[in-house]
């Protein structure tokens, strides 16, 4: 008596193997640092093809092309604005799986942090605030909270209450911010230089800075509370 059905094994086998070279397709396309930067950015909000090169530094031609192949992956839609292509994430999940990804790597890869030191300089003396113990101080009035993200990310979403002071202006604008009462400085994440650099300056100048320890994203996706525009 046959138990198994050798023909239907290797078709069961063959569906198989598409439907998990399907999977590291999409995982391929996250192959090179610039398109995972490019996955970084618009989970800031949606941008045109030449912000997104000017950000990462590259022409708009190699830039094209890797939006082409995150596109093609299903992980960034576009749509056209006059004679712009403007380009999101395809959806929440995209931010979900970059976030695994660098959670992952964290763990896989001891050297990251040697590298995220030298990229955002000192952090064990930096003052840290978790989303929870910002909410409730926030709640109570007990902080000021500033987004130093660039303006248009902070138009396009924001934690509840949030200034928006971007990192190129707060030394201009920081005589606005109370001396009395702690600041704290929120970006694009645990990997943006912004922040950092913002409490390094507010800490020189007297204030009392904490940074969150993640950023807006992080923020939005534990579904805590947000809003947009000014």
């Amino acid at each position: 008596m046959q138990l198994f059905d050798n023909n239907r094994m290797s078709s069961d086998h063959s569906a198989k193997a598409e439907l998990f070279d399907l999977f590291a397709e999409v995982a391929s396309a996250l192959s090179t640092g610039r398109r995972a930067e490019i996955i970084d950015l618009l989970a800031q909000g949606e941008r045109s093809v030449e912000e997104i090169a000017n950000e990462i530094s590259q022409s708009t031609a190699n830039t094209s092309h890797h939006l082409r192949t995150l596109a093609m992956a299903g992980l960034v839609r576009s749509r056209r604005e006059g004679t712009r292509i403007i380009y999101f994430l395809s959806g929440p999940e995209v931010e979900e799986l970059w976030s695994a990804i660098q959670r992952a790597t964290e763990k896989a890869r001891p050297g990251l942090f040697n590298l995220a030191e030298a990229y955002l300089g000192q952090q064990e003396e930096m003052n840290l605030l978790s989303r929870t113990d910002l909410m409730e101080k926030l709640s109570a009035g007990q902080v000021v909270v500033i987004d130093v993200r660039p303006e248009r990310e902070f138009s396009s979403g924001h934690i509840k209450g949030a200034r928006s002071i971007p990192i190129d202006e707060l030394e201009s604008q920081m005589a606005t911010l109370p001396e009395d009462i702690p600041v704290v400085a929120y970006c694009r994440g645990r990997y943006c230089v912004f922040a950092p650099e913002a409490v390094r300056i507010l800490n020189s100048n007297g204030y009392l800075a904490y940074r969150l320890e993640d950023g807006f994203p992080e923020w939005r996706r534990a579904g805590l509370p947000v809003e947009s525009g000014q």
